[in-house]
């Protein structure tokens, strides 16, 4: 981490400059406040800029007209400007100076009021390093909660009083693991024991708002501070009560940590995107649910066909959190499909099936994922070992272009009614897939004439 106080104004982006400056030569205040503010002064690459003002809203849309100003959430003092920069428009989100009233929902205040000041807007603020603003016309940097201190000393900590705040909107104690996972940062002990109390308000926070919060999480370095945080103050019972189900769960030799740990582990190895860690974080989740003692082994354990019943949990998950079709379908086959086991004695056909099986697009988070678990069996081992010939032999059998779908044939269903003199049927994609099971251990086959040579024998032996 970079010392803030090495925080360099120039790396202010010219458009971001210019919505202040803009203001400022209207007569208002303009700070830089937030997330934007906090990464530059960690030397972090900011994902996004907001502005604090005492202009209010009509003000905000008069001054840069309705061709640039947006008026997003008018209702909370906030109004959009659409910024050239050099990547492209940016959306820099202008809010008036604000007070809240009482949060009844554990999400929302149930008022907003302008206030005077910046101090009183960064007083609702959630954490202190959050609650710094910047003037980057004038220079002046306000940090009246002591932002700068704490993340010089890596550290999250509330403003004000921790409850208060996480009674205010339920997703702060995620945000709070969340950001400490991606800064490598601890929380501040007042602020991490005012996480449990608050647990009914967590609860009431949508499946959506927790599901992003976690793939964020996932996305850092090491998943796992902000996964084990979650267990400590009480998060992980509300949020992912299935994986807290492998916590102290002992396995076998061939493992050197419990489930649990050895789930942390393997996220952290695993590399790919958010989605991916997300399989490698419910990879083993059936594991507690279908453990056995193991036979001939005392205090050792089997855990016989776990990737099914993992698969159908981590369906429930994510159908629980609303993830897209396409991710949810990624996440539960990278689980159903993560115990393959790979010998030289496969043939190219067994290596084309296993690819039909899988999927060409699962097969690089799937490899990730295994490479992961190999990590986190805790010895050391190279996953070259377990993988490299199979991953030259998937290589070779690709670039043969082999088919590997029916689709991939050289005859269709159209074919297969013509030659045979038949109608349309459930029998059709059958004879299809027996043909490509002849074209997965020879692609010479695929060809109109082999095919049609081969469908005709099929027909004949029934």
């Amino acid at each position: 981490m970079s010392d803030t106080a090495n925080f360099d104004p120039r790396a202010i982006p010219a458009d971001v400059l210019a919505v202040c400056e803009r203001l400022r030569r209207a007569g208002h205040e303009a700070f830089l406040v937030g997330g934007g503010i906090r990464d530059l002064l960690l030397g972090r690459p900011p994902a996004d800029f907001d502005v604090a003002t005492n202009a209010h809203p009509p003000q905000v849309m008069s001054l840069f007209g309705a061709r640039f100003a947006i008026p997003t959430g008018l209702q909370h003092g906030t109004v959009t400007v659409v910024t050239e920069s050099a990547t492209g428009p940016r959306h820099v989100e202008v809010t008036t100076y604000r007070g809240e009233g009482a949060y009844i929902d554990g999400r929302r205040p149930s008022s907003v009021t302008y206030v005077g000041s910046l101090e009183e807007d960064l007083s609702r603020r959630d954490f202190t390093m959050n609650a710094v603003g910047f003037d980057p016309v004038s220079g002046q940097l306000r940090d009246p909660f002591g932002g700068r201190a704490d993340m010089q000393a890596r550290r999250v900590r509330a403003v004000g009083d921790p409850e208060a705040r996480f009674r205010e909107d339920g997703l702060r104690p995620m945000r709070a693991v969340r950001q400490a996972a991606q800064l490598e940062f601890d929380i501040d002990p007042p602020t991490r024991d005012a996480i449990r109390p608050t647990l009914d308000v967590v609860r009431k926070v949508s499946a959506e708002r927790v599901r992003d919060e976690m793939l964020k999480m996932l996305g850092a370095r090491q998943p796992s501070r902000g996964i084990e945080l979650m267990r400590v103050t009480g998060l992980l019972e509300v949020v992912l009560p299935e994986l807290l189900e492998s916590y102290g769960v002992t396995q076998n030799r061939f493992h050197k940590h419990d489930v649990y740990a050895h789930t942390l582990a393997v996220v952290d190895h695993t590399a790919g995107d958010a989605v991916t860690r997300l399989g490698a974080l419910l990879h083993d989740i059936g594991k507690p649910r279908a453990r056995q003692p193991r036979e001939g082994a005392p205090g050792e354990y089997s855990f016989f066909k776990h990737e099914y019943v993992g698969a159908e949990m981590a369906e429930e998950v994510c159908r629980r959190w609303k993830l897209s079709n396409a991710d949810r379908d990624r996440v539960v086959a990278m689980v159903a499909h993560h115990m393959f086991f790979y010998t030289p004695e496969w043939t190219d056909g067994t290596v084309r099936r296993f690819v039909r099986k899988i999927g060409p697009e699962l097969l690089p988070s799937l490899f990730a994922l295994r490479e992961g678990d190999i990590a986190g069996r805790g010895f050391q081992e190279d996953p070259e070992t377990e993988l490299g010939e199979l991953r030259r032999r998937i290589a070779t059998v690709a670039a043969e272009d082999a088919a590997m779908r029916v689709s991939d044939l050289a005859i269709d269903g159209r074919d297969v009614m013509r030659i045979l003199n038949i109608p349309p049927s459930r029998t059709i994609g059958m004879l299809l897939e027996r043909l490509l099971e002849r074209v997965l251990d020879d692609p010479a086959l695929n060809n109109a004439a082999d095919l049609e040579k081969l469908l005709r024998e099929i027909a004949a032996t029934g």
